[in-house]
């Protein structure tokens, strides 16, 4: 009969000549989808008449491409390096790693130009001011005399109503102590994706660690560690309790990284929270002096210098109950009644024309502007200072 290619079959030899039939290989099992005959790999079998060496069988085509897909490489095996199983190829030695996507992230907050705020032009604040020196500033120039017992707390907390300047105070360490300032906020730890956050906090330290001294400002800490409870979300009891493992293994490292926080609600801290911060700071409301300084201070640039010194007292017990932010807005719109009073002439009139700032500017503005800080609050955080914090 004639030549026969059979499934199985040795290639070029006939069926019934080849010695060797059938090969001593087990046959692999059908295809259950094509329902193929099993494909024997490699027999070799001997034609006869010839040199009697083995003849490589012709690669068969695959149940696929007998079906007309695509069919895969012919008449040889694969190479070194191709296939889906390839090695990947040796990294060059002495080559940088590739950077973190969390790390570039957590660098994007980190403060680089001055803030322009020096501790003079902090109106009050005393406490906070003596802290802050004594736990970033003082050290930085002294190492030899803090270490040990001496050695400066790593957290601190300011507390109080808002305005009374808890971030200019943050802005004044990073102009006075010379080290790496990191303005986080919640929107620079959380992500929509599952475990992202977790990563950006251990950054957020490893960063830190790698930059010291450095300084870690959390403004409105309270929106990223509030107190735990059962209802929460678990992406948050994550992200609370990574902080939490990442701050204590800096804290009991040799790491220069301070973590500075600011809430106006500290009830609402979480106690681990509490305990990592163990200076507590309450920035209340200006009293009577620190008011007549700071308005005196804001309203020098319009001409304040012709208020006396009667005046003065006067603004300050006029606007007790209003908070630094208030006073700001206060001498804003006192400054604005010279300009009022010109009229149509505001266009024409050259600078020298405008009269100074007068008490009844700043009497008039008061009744624009009002305190922003209501009265009960102020009880609740006498009473929390009472309890956790310090004056």
């Amino acid at each position: 009969g004639g030549r026969r290619q059979t499934s199985g079959g040795c290639g070029r030899a006939r069926r019934s000549a080849c010695p060797s039939w059938p090969p001593a290989r087990a046959p692999r099992a059908a295809n259950a989808a094509g329902g193929q005959a099993p494909e024997v790999a490699r027999a070799r079998c001997l034609v006869p008449g010839g040199s009697g060496r083995g003849v490589r069988p012709r690669h068969r085509e695959s149940a696929s491409s007998q079906g007309g897909g695509s069919s895969s490489r012919r008449g040889r095996a694969p190479r070194r390096g191709e296939g889906r199983g390839a090695r990947p190829p040796p990294r060059a030695t002495g080559a940088a790693a590739p950077p973190d996507k969390h790390e570039q992230l957590i660098e994007e907050e980190i403060l680089d130009g001055s803030p322009g705020v020096a501790w003079d032009d902090i109106v009050g604040a005393d406490a906070a001011k003596r802290a802050l020196r004594e736990m970033v500033v003082l050290p930085a120039s002294r190492p030899d005399l803090f270490c040990g017992l001496r050695a400066p707390a790593r957290g601190l907390l300011l507390y109080g109503p808002p305005g009374t300047g808890k971030t200019m105070l943050a802005k004044a360490v990073a102009e006075a102590a010379q080290c790496t300032f990191f303005a986080i906020s919640a929107s620079s730890l959380t992500s929509k994706w599952v475990g992202e956050s977790e990563k950006l906090v251990r950054a957020l330290f490893r960063v830190a660690a790698r930059r010291q001294p450095a300084v870690v400002f959390i403004d409105e800490i309270d929106s990223l560690l509030s107190a735990r409870q059962s209802g929460e979300g678990e992406g948050a009891r994550r992200l609370k309790t990574e902080f939490l493992i990442q701050f204590d293994g800096v804290g009991s490292g040799d790491a220069a990284v301070f973590v500075l926080g600011a809430t106006n609600r500290p009830a609402e801290l979480d106690e681990a929270v509490l305990r990592r911060l163990p200076k507590r700071i309450y920035l209340p409301l200006p009293d009577a002096p620190a008011r007549r300084e700071l308005v005196a201070g804001l309203l020098a640039e319009v001409g304040g210098d012709a208020l006396s010194g009667g005046d003065l007292d006067a603004v300050a017990r006029l606007t007790a109950g209003y908070s630094g932010s208030d006073l700001t807005q206060l001498c804003k719109e006192a400054a604005m009644e010279p300009l009022r009073e010109l009229g149509a002439r505001l266009a024409t009139v050259p600078e020298r024309g405008i009269r100074d700032v007068a008490r009844r500017d700043v009497e008039a503005a008061t009744a624009a502007v009002r305190p922003s800080v209501p009265a009960s609050s102020l009880a609740e955080y006498d009473r929390w200072t009472d309890k956790y914090g310090a004056r």
